[in-house]
């Protein structure tokens, strides 16, 4: 069985990128997701998930990243920047409805988009899947005319599925899968 992850600690480390687990105690962490869930990006291509304000944003990461977190181990992490010590976005597993097993799901503020952020802590959360998680694969939902959500799941080794509805989204998505390595036993 998978250890839960805490609100606070570190899963993930790449040259440039520290990805943490959220809290819903971290005014930082509330006020990331407040930005996330309002950019008209995330509205576009992911959802508008009605949240308008910090205490919204702390009882939506407490329903959803740390509930993820106690449940299967995983969820969606805050990227922070090495360098500048920015909370950029976020990066993570989600265990979704309507889907047989975790899907990729990422994040970034508008002006830290283009720079190979998104690319750096997909793979980190890929290989803590791998090897942490012992997942055999992974799988990526996104909105067909997300040109470059699609070119990011291709660059990082996904490959299409098919066309889904899931339940709670109105239109049909593309599913993406990654087959993940097999550690060597020991």
């Amino acid at each position: 069985m998978t250890m839960a992850v805490m609100p606070g600690q570190v899963v993930a480390e790449t040259p440039r990128l520290c990805l943490h687990a959220m809290s819903d105690r971290n005014d930082d962490d509330a006020a990331l997701m407040l930005a996330l869930l309002n950019d008209p990006g995330f509205i576009r291509h992911i959802a508008d998930r009605g949240v308008r304000t910090l205490n919204q944003a702390r009882a939506y990461l407490r329903d959803g990243a740390l509930r993820s977190y106690a449940e299967h181990g995983f969820g969606m992490y805050a990227v922070r920047r090495k360098d500048t010590g920015a909370l950029i976005g976020n990066c993570g597993l989600v265990r979704r409805e309507g889907l047989d097993g975790p899907d990729l799901g990422y994040a970034l503020l508008p002006m830290h988009v283009g720079q190979g952020f998104a690319h750096e802590a997909a793979q980190a959360v890929i290989a803590d899947a791998a090897t942490r998680l012992r997942l055999g694969r992974l799988q990526a939902i996104v909105n067909p005319d997300n040109v470059a959500s699609i070119g990011l799941l291709q660059k990082l080794g996904f490959e299409f599925d098919k066309m889904i509805v899931l339940p709670h989204i109105e239109h049909s998505l593309d599913l993406f899968h990654l087959p993940l390595p097999k550690e060597a036993s020991a």
